[in-house]
């Protein structure tokens, strides 16, 4: 082992936990030394300002996703703008929740699932922090964190929750809802789960070497279930308010685990751009380097 393999293992992380979700997502009992604070991007704006706190002794960062009152579409965000921030706020770790419509009949409006794969299928959006002036190719062939996904997944049988771990989500461009063909074309591919959010987060937190996990609260059957209606605001509106409290109650019961002092990820999520950035020094555009100075600081 070399010297420097040799430090890298010896390192001591103390995690920065990033929770992006519902704008009532930070009302968590026991969540103290709350502030919100304004980040800025060379990216441009994030949703929101971020919340940040100390929940049971761990330093947590939120971001209401769709902003306070749920005024961004899920194609409008801007989610390059949105990890940067968290990079900067200092995370380590990112937890995703998200509502999402089942395409399983074992997957109830009510069900968690601890996502471990994702199918993309959005198409209008900025998908990744590198490009002309700087190429970076990173992996995302296992786009979850194993270990926070089993974090989530302990504390969420922990508490009793009805929990899935494991399923592929589906994400849509949306912002309507899917046709009933297409329902029935992302089942036959095996998908769990549909949403139109995650991606490309899980892409750019891959990039920004955060490690990232994914929880799917189920709010509907999407439009393929024959005894059930086609999803509506209205539907999805009630579970997600159903889905609200277990969801803080899940956010709180993983922080003993994954808010303790660990050494890197074993997954290597926090080593992602190691042999990912493909241009040469001499050839990298200043301006674009300048952009990157927080989500590849440590390669760049």
């Amino acid at each position: 082992m070399s010297a420097a393999q040799a430090s890298e293992t010896r390192a001591t992380v103390q995690p920065v936990i990033g929770i992006i979700g519902g704008s009532g997502l930070y009302d968590i009992d026991g969540l103290t030394h709350r502030a919100w604070r304004k980040v800025n991007t060379p990216w441009g704006d994030p949703s929101d300002e971020l919340m940040e706190g100390v929940l049971d002794g761990v330093r947590c960062v939120f971001l209401p996703r769709h902003g306070r009152g749920h005024k961004l579409p899920p194609s409008a965000l801007n989610y390059r703008a949105n990890i940067d921030a968290m990079k900067r706020a200092g995370c380590t770790d990112i937890l995703s929740l998200s509502a999402v419509g089942s395409l399983k009949e074992s997957l109830p409006p009510g069900h968690f699932v601890i996502v471990d794969q994702f199918i993309d299928r959005t198409f209008a959006r900025e998908k990744s922090f590198f490009g002309p002036g700087c190429v970076a190719h990173v992996s995302v062939a296992h786009p979850v964190c194993p270990r926070l996904g089993d974090a989530l997944y302990a504390a969420a049988v922990e508490l009793d929750l009805a929990v899935t771990r494991g399923g592929t989500y589906m994400v849509m461009e949306g912002p309507q809802f899917s046709t009933k063909a297409e329902s029935e074309l992302y089942r036959s591919w095996g998908c769990s789960v549909i949403g139109m959010t995650n991606m490309p987060e899980a892409k750019l937190a891959r990039e920004a070497e955060i490690c990232y996990a994914t929880v799917a609260m189920v709010t509907d059957y999407d439009c393929w279930h024959a005894d059930h209606e086609a999803v509506t605001v209205e539907q999805v509106v009630k579970y997600l308010l159903g889905n609200a409290d277990n969801a803080r109650a899940l956010v709180r019961a993983t922080m003993p685990t994954i808010g303790a002092a660990r050494g890197p990820c074993p997954a290597g999520c926090d080593r992602a751009l190691e042999h990912a950035i493909i241009t040469h020094a001499e050839h990298r555009d200043p301006a674009l380097m300048a952009k990157l100075d927080a989500v590849a600081a440590r390669v760049l």
